[in-house]
């Protein structure tokens, strides 16, 4: 995978607290776990399972390489799970079933939904979030409306 560094020390630590957070309540690491050694800033890409949702990874916005798996039994159970956090940025749906993936998509209250995949964004693309992850779009032409002024415009040309 091609993956980039972080921001800045910060984001590097901020996910390395996530991460011991959630090996600390229970979650097991599958792959990565750590800083990368292609230099300072970078973390290797992360793969946890069984992660409990009161781990931190499960309810602040994490910007690092690390996908937090979580096992369900019911599907409006781990949509109400998914919908209890405070930010909404982006939301991941891993399934083969098409109806799953239309019910997925209209019930978790994110601004984007990535069904099947991981990259969701590019120029075209409406990119943001509800909740605390913002308003507004960036992108496509729903973000640029957002830096425009509609004027109305009533002549009388009579």
């Amino acid at each position: 995978a091609d993956i980039g560094p972080l921001m800045h020390e910060r984001a590097v630590k901020k996910v390395e607290e996530q991460v011991a957070d959630a090996l600390a309540r229970g979650a097991r690491c599958l792959a990565g776990g750590k800083r990368h050694a292609a230099g300072p800033l970078f973390y290797q890409p992360t793969l946890l399972v069984d992660v409990p949702d009161e781990a931190l990874i499960m309810r602040d916005e994490t910007f690092g390489p690390v996908a937090a798996v979580t096992p369900f039994d019911d599907e409006a159970e781990v949509v109400a799970r998914a919908n209890a956090t405070e930010y909404g940025l982006v939301a991941y749906v891993v399934t083969e079933s098409g109806a799953r993936q239309a019910r997925m998509g209209r019930a978790l209250d994110y601004g984007m939904v990535a069904i099947n995949r991981v990259k969701i964004t590019g120029a075209p693309i409406p990119f943001g979030g509800v909740k605390q992850s913002g308003i507004g779009r960036e992108g496509s032409r729903h973000g640029s409306e957002a830096f425009t002024d509609l004027k109305y415009l009533c002549l009388d040309v009579a």
